[in-house]
């Protein structure tokens, strides 16, 4: 008798049957067992497994994972510092750390706002910590660039900007002028002020074309699209920018558009290279930036940000309004540094324990270097004893990680070299005139 496994495998169940056939005359074949294995997939996440969605069972799963984990992070960080406030004598057992009473929904939002000039409680200066450690701002993972000191956050290009009235235009310009090589990321709103500035200027010469029907036709499209309807609207075809430093030429359009008129041809290249930016950049993350950007510059505390919306609208949501990991360590510091004048309590020792043990610790990334395999042709098997038994261990180098310019490089190469050109005319082969293809050569390669 044969065994056999069947398996049907479709899109929302798996049906199977293990049967023993028979090999002879004598042997009579039967089903052992079978049955239907379903998918439990809801209607919206069988259409979109279907239409080949990425969010799949697994990554919701996952989702909801980190976030049952960040508010168990939360709840363990609040609980530390309740301990740390007791044990320092700043709270008592009894102490009401939360809104109690009729008219009291942002008592504790104008305690922080207040305590960065006044003196508050110890018991109401607990309750601006735990409103602190309930949001502690947006930190990104990504790195600054090392050679040109830029923070991800492009705060200082923001400054250097505001106080010396420069558009990114003029700073790129400025920056290329000097040899740099690398130019940092910009804040939306710094593009949106210099293509509003180049606007203003340009319209005094070109009123007729650059109008409030343009811009408004504009806003949100990628630079392409924008060449495209001034050659839809106008028939103007943006400029061609050509020459050796293409980039450096760029940038110093830019800032010859604020201060002389150009050909309507440079200005369409000017305000659709700017559209562009603009479109690429993170509306998320400008709008976080944009917030960081008007607590530097009005000199205010996110508490202080947030008490003047309430004051101006009590029924104004202040929901999810995101300011950086920055912005909450300053406030930080500024409200301890102010009670401490008037609370002995507030020792250095314990600012350092909260600030950078309990409310804004966060752990580093975790290493996945592990999941790199080893490389397939170095690799090699070795047998070790392991307390009187023998053990197979493979040894040998890493692969490269995929994240490596190494296999960047590696990766564009191999593409090139899969690539083959058809071509008519003399194939060197037959010596005849034919369609033939050909790899690419080095040459064309390099270029």
């Amino acid at each position: 008798m044969k065994t056999i496994l069947g398996l049907d495998l479709g899109t929302n169940s798996i049906g199977w049957a293990v049967v023993k056939e028979a090999e002879n005359i004598d042997e009579q074949s039967s089903i052992i067992r079978l049955g239907v294995r379903v998918n439990p997939l809801t209607v919206d996440e069988k259409n979109n497994f279907e239409k080949g969605a990425t969010i799949t069972t697994a990554a919701d799963r996952t989702l909801k994972r980190c976030s049952r984990r960040n508010l168990q992070r939360f709840k363990l960080r609040r609980d530390v510092l309740k301990r740390i406030l007791l044990e320092n004598n700043i709270i008592k057992a009894g102490t009401l750390l939360n809104e109690s009473g009729k008219n009291t929904t942002y008592e504790t939002l104008r305690l922080r706002a207040s305590a960065v000039t006044q003196e508050i409680t110890l018991e109401q200066f607990a309750r601006v910590l735990m409103a602190i450690n309930k949001k502690r701002g947006y930190k990104s993972s990504r790195k600054a660039n090392a050679e040109e000191g830029f923070a991800i956050d492009g705060m200082s290009v923001a400054k250097y900007l505001y106080e010396n009235d420069l558009t990114p235009g003029q700073y790129c310009c400025e920056q290329l002028l000097q040899g740099k090589k690398f130019l940092p990321d910009f804040y939306r709103s710094d593009l949106e002020n210099e293509l509003s500035r180049i606007w203003a200027f340009q319209s005094q010469f070109y009123a007729e074309i650059l109008t409030d029907e343009l811009r408004v036709q504009l806003n949100g499209k990628s630079q392409t699209k924008c060449s495209a309807i001034f050659v839809a609207k106008y028939k103007i075809y943006t400029a061609e920018n050509k020459g050796a430093d293409k980039k450096l030429q760029a940038y110093k359009w830019r800032s010859c558009a604020l201060q002389e008129r150009l050909p309507i041809e440079v200005v369409a290249y000017v305000i659709c290279s700017i559209c562009g930016e603009i479109n690429t950049s993170s509306g998320y993350l400008g709008r976080i930036s944009d917030r960081s950007k008007q607590l530097y510059f009005d000199n205010i505390t996110v508490g202080e940000f947030l008490w003047q919306q309430i004051n101006e609208d009590r029924h104004r949501s202040l929901k999810n309004q995101v300011f950086y990991r920055q912005d909450y360590l300053d406030e930080f510091e500024k409200i301890w540094e102010k009670q401490s004048l008037f609370h002995k309590e507030l020792t250095p020792q314990l600012k350092k324990e909260i600030r950078d043990i309990v409310i804004f610790y966060q752990r580093p990334l975790k290493s996945k270097k592990y999941i790199l395999d080893l490389c397939e042709l170095e690799a090699r098997s070795l047998i070790v004893d392991v307390n009187g038994n023998s053990k197979t261990i493979h040894i040998g180098p890493k692969v490269c990680p995929k994240s490596s310019p190494i296999f960047q490089e590696f990766r564009i190469w191999q593409r090139l070299n899969d690539v083959r050109v058809t071509i008519h005319g003399k194939n060197p082969d037959t010596q005849r005139k034919e369609y033939y293809s050909r790899e690419l050569t080095l040459e064309e390669k390099s270029c």
